[in-house]
């Protein structure tokens, strides 16, 4: 069953009420609660804050001194977000989510390497995230390199052709596609679809999965509109 609606002002009251009395910082945070009991109730959360972002009505979570109190002894992200560094994508304001609500990870083209691997484990086994999203984007510099020819390549920085090198198996294969826009689009789209494969097939992401806590998705970003499109469904996902 879904969670009702979080009323950011009924957390401020009890916040204030808790600290009049005298509250510790531990039973101040413990009045910040684990909103989501699912991975179905984080995919929604995310699908109705992007659209009240894009829709401009976006709640814009308020970040004051004690909803920050409410914080301090631990976080509850309820989604990790694998994303791009770009500067255009501002995953907390995209998903319209304040403090604490998601965990992010950002590295240019949104790639699995080691550290981001590393970091989406902690998420998974310690913070307990009902959620991964693998979140691409509109224009990425990244994919948009990994579709270069290689004598271009050759004249970038060693670490930046690595990271390029983990991208490009999954946009070499594109079918011909005449319109820039539309081809860059599947390119990101594939290597969105090729890195939320390449996270399902490591151990703990699989046997979070397979327990039923998490579920591993994709999703797309349009700088221009603001809308995120989800890919959630096996068909969506297939690279």
């Amino acid at each position: 069953m879904s969670q009702p609606p979080f009323d950011p002002a009924d957390l401020e009251r009890r916040i204030l009420a808790a600290i009049r009395r005298g509250a510790s910082m531990e039973d101040i945070a413990e009045l910040r609660p684990g909103r989501m009991t699912s991975p179905e109730d984080a995919i929604q959360a995310l699908i109705d804050g992007n659209a009240r972002f894009f829709s401009g009505k976006a709640t814009r979570p308020e970040a004051d001194a004690n909803q920050r109190r409410a914080q301090i002894m631990g976080q509850t992200p309820f989604a990790a977000v694998l994303a791009c560094s770009d500067s255009r994508v501002p995953v907390e304001i995209v998903f319209d989510q304040g403090l604490g609500d998601l965990f992010v990870v950002r590295v240019a083209g949104n790639v699995v390497g080691e550290s981001v691997l590393g970091t989406l484990e902690y998420a998974t086994e310690h913070l307990h995230v009902h959620l991964i999203v693998v979140m691409g984007h509109e224009g990425c510099g990244a994919v948009a390199a990994a579709l270069l020819p290689e004598e271009q390549l050759e004249r970038e920085p060693e670490h930046l052709r690595h990271l390029i090198a983990r991208i490009q198996p999954c946009v070499q294969s594109l079918p011909p596609i005449r319109d820039k826009k539309a081809r860059m689009r599947e390119a990101v789209l594939n290597n969105v679809r090729y890195q939320v494969q390449n996270l399902r097939q490591q151990p703990v992401i699989q046997a979070a999965e397979a327990r039923g806590q998490i579920r591993v998705i994709g999703a797309f970003y349009e700088i221009g509109s603001g809308a995120v499109d989800f890919l959630i469904d096996e068909e969506d996902l297939r690279p």
